[in-house]
């Protein structure tokens, strides 16, 4: 069996005042009236009277509804039945406020109406004629009553939406942060597969070069050895520019600028360690880039490499930068032998990334005529009447060293991104 719930608090404080202010208005009256005493005594029967429209705002907060069906009608008959006339009535509108504020909002009316009809019948029939008067009187009592109910009723809305609302903005801003972070650990993980990919490969490829040669060309190993040892410095200070992201707020920023395209030259010379042909071609327009795009071309230019380097089995590889009014072309192509199938990994997957990012597209795979292609195209419109310099000037950088023996290279993987 369903036990009944325990009143709460507030509603114990609420009966009780009410309960107090009843009784004593009531013994007050009935003091007053002792000498027109009334047609009946409030004990008993007006005292279990008076409780029964009391008690059930014990569970007002619980049973709003219910409780105003309950003690609305019996504090109005109250009055009728001849008691003395205390403030029983203090119950019924309690009861009728409860209702409205809690949205019961056709109970709450119809049980307003209804005390007003038969109050107003009880006078018209007490007194033999209707009284304007009181009967306006306890109109507006009504309407008031009801009308207090439905205002607190929008304020607990309006209070409700305003918590809901900035809950929302509160979980929005939690969620713009945790997406910033996650697009900046991406953005950290891809520049660091970046550097330690294209660098750690050629750091591969000399190693085996420096054992294979060690006993037979110890002149051509040492120099080996000696660019396993420039690799590997400018590794650790690209890692060091990477992660110094995750610096603390006192510590110095980074003096290493981001990689441009001003260093490709640079870069292409550390990838003719690993016995490839490079060749840098430059043209287009002689302007300014934004610092993402040139980050951004010199991370896929530095990516194509590496997979040149570690898959490819190539011999010779261009890179051609077209810089026009609407942006960069890359496009970094080998003779290697390339399959039509390849399996898209963490490189390709990164330079997409980088592309899409600025607006761009970049598509990677197998050339008809043998060898492997990555092309892309990075958006950056020139600013009209903007500064010349800082581009990436036309000509042909190609500087490349006599390449070291094929045999001396160790077998070059399956070709992966």
């Amino acid at each position: 069996m369903r036990s009944v719930p325990l009143p709460t608090r507030r509603d114990t404080a609420v009966t009780l005042v009410t309960a107090v202010v009843s009784l004593a208005t009531t013994l007050f009256a009935e003091q007053l009236l002792q000498d027109g005493a009334p047609s009946r005594p409030l004990a008993p029967w007006g005292l279990v009277w008076m409780a029964a429209a009391v008690a059930p705002l014990l569970w007002r907060s619980r049973y709003p509804a219910a409780v105003a069906a309950i003690s609305a009608p019996l504090s109005v008959l109250y009055y009728p039945l001849g008691f003395p006339d205390g403030c029983v009535g203090l119950a019924g509108a309690i009861a009728l406020f409860g209702a409205a504020a809690d949205g019961r909002r056709w109970q709450a009316w119809t049980l307003a109406a209804a005390q007003f009809l038969v109050i107003h019948l009880w006078e018209a029939l007490a007194y033999g004629a209707p009284r304007l008067g009181p009967a306006l009187g306890m109109l507006a009592w009504c309407l008031v009553l009801v009308g207090s109910g439905e205002l607190k009723r929008k304020h607990t809305e309006y209070r409700a939406l305003a918590r809901e609302r900035a809950d929302e903005a509160a979980r929005t801003r939690e969620e713009s942060v945790r997406r910033r972070i996650s697009e900046e650990r991406v953005q950290l993980a891809r520049d660091v597969h970046d550097t330690v990919a294209h660098n750690i490969s050629l750091i591969n490829v000399q190693a085996g070069t420096a054992l294979y040669l060690i006993e037979t060309e110890p002149e051509r190993a040492a120099e080996a050895l000696a660019t396993i040892k420039r690799t590997s410095k400018e590794t650790l200070r690209e890692l060091r520019a990477t992660l110094n992201v995750l610096r603390s707020a006192d510590e110095r920023a980074p003096r290493s600028p981001a990689p441009g395209l001003d260093r490709l030259a640079e870069l292409a010379e550390g990838t003719r360690g690993a016995g490839l042909d490079v060749r840098v071609v430059r043209t287009g327009a002689d302007r300014p880039l934004s610092a993402n795009t040139q980050t951004a071309a010199y991370r896929i230019v530095q990516e194509a490499l590496t997979n040149a380097v570690r898959h490819a089995r190539a011999t010779t590889v261009v890179v051609e930068v077209d810089v026009a009014d609407d942006g960069v072309r890359l496009s970094v192509t080998d003779d290697g032998a390339a399959s039509g199938e390849f399996t898209v990994g963490n490189g390709i997957t990164g330079m997409r990334e980088r592309a899409a990012a600025l607006g761009g597209e970049l598509a990677a795979g197998a050339r008809p005529g043998g060898g492997f292609a990555v092309r892309a195209r990075l958006p950056d419109r020139a600013e009209p009447g903007g500064p010349a310099g800082g581009g990436p000037a036309s000509g042909d950088d190609s500087g490349a060293r006599p390449r070291q023996p094929a045999a001396a290279a160790p077998a070059q993987e399956e070709r992966q991104a």
